[in-house]
């Protein structure tokens, strides 16, 4: 190759290279690889966006204390308690109260009420349970960014 042609080739390249490298910092959603580059979010596993934790207030009451991760939030309306006996297949339902949740407009499910940082769920339970009776936490949340956790069912182990 001619060492015209060369530079001329060398000086192209160059050229295409800056206008490319320069693009992809400029451009939001440059840089991203097909299966989803580094400045993509990427979803939290779900115990570290929405951790939650048990209390027995007295022999009659629980709650259940959720910490929300930054930009992530809890639908009240998809929280559900009931109690699964060791005698039985059937669930039966745990009255509950919640505080008043934030007004939103979900991508999801329209208008809404959320949780964001944190929410106490109160529950009014027998102080006779059998032994082996299990609490199931029923729960769904997203994050901000448009990603959507399926909705959740944890078995918790009232007494041994």
């Amino acid at each position: 190759m001619p060492k015209q042609l060369f530079n001329i080739t060398l000086s192209v390249s160059l050229a295409f290279w800056l206008i490319t490298s320069a693009s992809a910092q400029l451009l939001p959603g440059a840089g991203r690889s097909a299966l989803g580059g580094s400045d993509r979010p990427r979803p939290l596993p779900l115990d570290q966006a929405f951790p939650f934790f048990v209390s027995i207030i007295d022999a009659d009451t629980l709650e259940i204390t959720w910490q929300i991760a930054p930009d992530h939030y809890l639908y009240r309306h998809q929280f559900n308690f009931s109690l699964q006996l060791p005698t039985t297949a059937e669930q039966q339902p745990v009255p509950f109260q919640l505080p008043d949740g934030i007004a939103k407009t979900d991508q999801f499910f329209g208008a809404i009420e959320a949780y964001y940082e944190g929410v106490t769920a109160r529950l009014s339970v027998d102080p006779a349970l059998p032994a082996g009776t299990s609490l199931i936490v029923e729960y769904q949340g997203c994050a901000d960014w448009g990603f959507c956790y399926p909705p959740q069912a944890t078995a918790y182990a009232l007494s041994p």
